[in-house]
Order: structure tokens, then C-alpha cells, then sequence
């Protein structure tokens, strides 16, 4: 097993993205920096845990691939929302059912549109806390529309309204770690362990195969911890009040949460924006001006790399931004990368698979959120100065639906409550 060793001591203190506990506990920064730094062993003890319970997952979904129409539905609030957007492709491939990545928040105001009576339906719920509102509504609502309806639950928190519902209908429950039940705001480790999980609970045939991946991307991990962090800091520190984080595939899914942590993590102070490498050119590339990071997240696939050296090639000869970061797996030597730095993964080791690539690529923006909240004097565990957001969403009401259902031959309005 790889040893993780991504913290120092300071006169016996342990140090954490370069802060040692006492400062950070002073800045408001201890369970960010920790939960940031957790991540590479997390990743590794997910791993663990689902080789673990493959037999009992395995035969939860062997019974839900049963029938030949399952209609998958991945769903989440915030960034929980965003593992459904990079996992919706690979699952897609690994499990050969339709399946489509859908917020809660969508699916709570028009559950209409994605729950069928008369289609078998496999729910996969992603929640850090399992409290929000709009995902224990979305698994009633499911319950109450759908003939057949599994659930498989994903979830940092067993003690959570998610993890404890009961439903009638076929369910699982699968536990991240304690560790990934992060104390702080923002999202990191429980972002990350989630993603990971439904990765590879995508593919437990090959659960075992995958170990040897999974121990590089921890690895990953451990080398933008120990090699990155410096480097990062001083970006942070640069007078940009834009972000933008571009990323193709999966890596889209992987700008869309990085484009979310930064904002959160500076309160709102930086404005972040996301999208394809191929979509930016139409018309999003106009918001590029002299205070914007521009952040590539390059893909490691040789064909969807083409597309995304053009965009920088092009962005190049215009409007640079501040600052291009560049973070890929691994380069050659004689390739032009249009960028100011490229923050390189790999020394040598062979590709991991680009989904998995999205687990650890979000680690560089996690961090550089990290700095800039402290570089503009807040507290990264809170960074929230008026509570517009909070660790578990407030203020949401949910109301009945209602529904056509069939009565004695017969379409009829009815109310479906979601409190029962």
C-alpha cells in the first residue's frame, strides 16, 4: 500500500499547507487545510471500503440491471450535483444503461420531467451531510411516481435524514469514510471520496485491477501537496477578480466544481465561470480581461487534447488574462503549451484512466481558493461573512405535487405528499 506522508512537522506540530495548526486555527483555516491534505489517503481507504462491499453492491444492482430499460438518474445538490456531471459518461459506458446526471434541485421542481411510472429507475444520491432538503424530497418523490425504484445512496454522514430514510422500495446505503464528512463549508475530501465511489462502483468487476490506479492517483495527490503548494500560493496572491476554468469530458464536471470553490471559498469576491474547451470559443472567451485567472484542465486523452492545445494556442494570440495555469498528466517534451505554468502530474508513470484523472485534477482550484480566501482576510472553514451559504442549505420549503394518476380508468389530479 502507498505511504501517504503529505504533512511535516514543525517543532512537533503538524503542518498543513504550509501553515502549522495553531495559524490556521487562528485564521479560521484548520478543517479546509486538513480536509484539503486528507484527500490522497481518503482516496485510498474509498477504495478499500467499496473492494469491501463489492459483493453486496454487486448484487444490488445485479437485481437493478435486470431490466433491460433502467433509466440511471445521478443526483446531488451542489456539488454533489457536479459527481453526476463527470460520472454520467463513464457509468454510462461501464454499466451500458441510459443514464443522465440530474440536480436534485431539478429534480424536486420538475420531477415530471425525469420520474416515469412505468420506467425502472436506479437512483444514485450523492450527499455529504444527507440533510438537504431537496434530496430527501427527490427520494420520496421518486418513491411516490416511480412502479420500480432502486436507490443506492452515497453519503459522508450514516447519521444523516438520507442514510436513515426508510423506503419501501430496494435501497442501498454505501458510507464514505468518516474522514470524508468534512467540517468545513466548502466541499473538498467529501467531493472527491463521492466522485471516486461511483467511479468505482461503475466497475467492480475489475475492482482489483484498479487498485494499482487508484494508488497513482493518490500519488497525484500527494505530489500537488508536496511539490504544487508553493507555487499555488503565489498565483493566489495575484490581483485577479476572475476565474476561469475550462475542461473537456469528465474534466468539464471537474471546472464546474473548481469554478464553485473558488467562488464560495472568497465569498463571492471572485467571479468564476466554466465550460468546455470547445464551448468557450462561443462566446463565453469575451469575459477574458486583464484581471482574469485562466485555469486549463487538460485531458490526457491524445484525441480530446488536440482540441484543447487550439484553444490555448488561440487564447494566446488574444487576450491572455492575469495568469494561464495549465494542469495535466504528463507532456512531451517537444509540445507547445501555451501556458504561464503547468503545473505536470506524472514523472513517467503510465496514464490513469481520464475520469479518474477529474478526481484529483479539482485539487489545484481547492487550493487556490484556499490561499485566496486567507489572502483576502477571510476564514476559509466560514468564508461566508453575511451566511448567504451555509454548510447544510437553509430556507428551503418543499410543497406537495401534484400528479396525474390513473383512477378507475381515469386521469386525475392528486397531490403527492413528500412529508410521509
Amino acid at each position: 500500500m502507498l505511504k501517504i506522508d503529505k504533512n511535516k512537522k514543525v517543532n512537533g506540530s503538524t503542518d498543513y499547507l504550509g501553515y502549522n495548526q495553531s495559524e490556521l486555527q487562528e485564521r479560521g483555516a484548520i478543517h479546509t487545510a486538513k480536509e484539503i491534505s486528507g484527500q490522497p489517503k481518503l482516496w485510498l481507504d474509498t477504495w478499500s471500503l467499496v473492494a469491501q462491499d463489492r459483493f453486496r453492491l454487486d448484487s444490488f444492482l445485479e437485481e437493478a440491471y435486470a431490466h433491460p430499460d433502467l433509466n440511471v438518474l445521478l443526483t446531488g445538490a451542489g456539488t454533489s450535483a457536479f459527481i453526476g456531471d463527470i460520472l454520467e459518461g463513464p457509468f454510462q459506458r461501464n454499466s451500458g444503461k441510459s443514464t443522465r446526471a440530474v440536480a436534485t434541485t431539478n429534480l424536486v421542481s420538475h420531477p415530471g420531467n425525469y420520474f416515469h411510472a412505468q420506467v425502472p429507475t436506479l437512483l444514485i444520491s450523492f450527499a455529504r451531510s444527507g440533510n438537504s432538503p431537496e434530496s430527501v424530497a427527490a427520494v420520496n418523490l421518486a418513491d411516490k411516481l416511480c412502479q420500480k425504484i432502486y436507490h443506492l445512496i452515497i453519503t459522508c454522514n450514516p447519521a444523516g435524514e438520507l442514510a436513515t430514510l426508510k423506503s419501501q422500495n430496494t435501497s442501498l446505503v454505501f458510507h464514505l469514510p468518516p474522514e470524508a464528512d468534512d467540517q468545513s463549508l466548502a466541499m473538498t475530501g467529501s467531493f472527491s471520496s463521492m466522485l471516486l465511489a461511483g467511479l468505482l462502483i461503475s466497475r467492480l468487476a475489475i475492482i482489483d485491477e484498479l487498485e494499482i490506479q487508484v494508488k497513482q492517483l493518490a500519488a497525484y495527490g500527494e505530489g500537488i501537496l508536496s511539490n504544487f503548494t508553493a507555487k499555488l500560493k503565489e498565483i493566489a496572491a495575484l490581483n485577479f477578480n476572475r476565474a476561469i476554468f475550462l475542461g473537456s469530458g469528465p474534466l468539464h464536471g471537474t471546472a464546474r466544481e473548481s469554478d464553485l470553490k473558488l467562488q464560495e471559498l472568497t465569498d463571492g469576491k471572485i467571479i468564476c465561470k466554466h465550460d468546455s474547451f470547445l464551448g468557450f470559443r462561443h462566446g463565453p472567451k469575451a469575459v477574458i480581461d486583464a484581471t482574469t485567472l485562466l485555469v486549463y484542465l487538460f485531458s490526457n486523452q491524445a484525441y480530446v487534447h488536440q482540441y484543447e492545445l487550439d484553444l490555448a494556442q488561440a487564447i494566446s494570440q488574444g487576450d491572455k488574462g492575469i495568469f494561464r495555469l495549465g494542469v495535466i498528466e504528463s507532456t512531451q517534451k517537444a509540445e507547445a503549451v501555451e501556458v504561464d505554468w503547468l503545473l505536470q502530474l506524472s514523472d513517467g508513470n503510465p496514464p490513469i484512466d481520464e475520469e479518474l484523472l477529474a478526481v484529483c485534477s479539482v485539487m489545484p482550484a481547492q487550493i487556490l481558493g484556499f490561499f485566496k480566501s486567507l489572502d483576502l482576510k477571510l476564514k476559509p472553514d466560514a468564508p461566508s461573512v453575511n451566511d448567504s451559504i451555509t454548510r447544510v442549505v437553509q430556507g428551503v420549503n418543499i410543497y406537495p405535487f401534484e400528479v396525474a394518476l390513473p383512477t378507475n380508468g381515469q386521469h386525475k389530479l392528486k397531490k403527492v405528499k413528500l412529508n410521509s
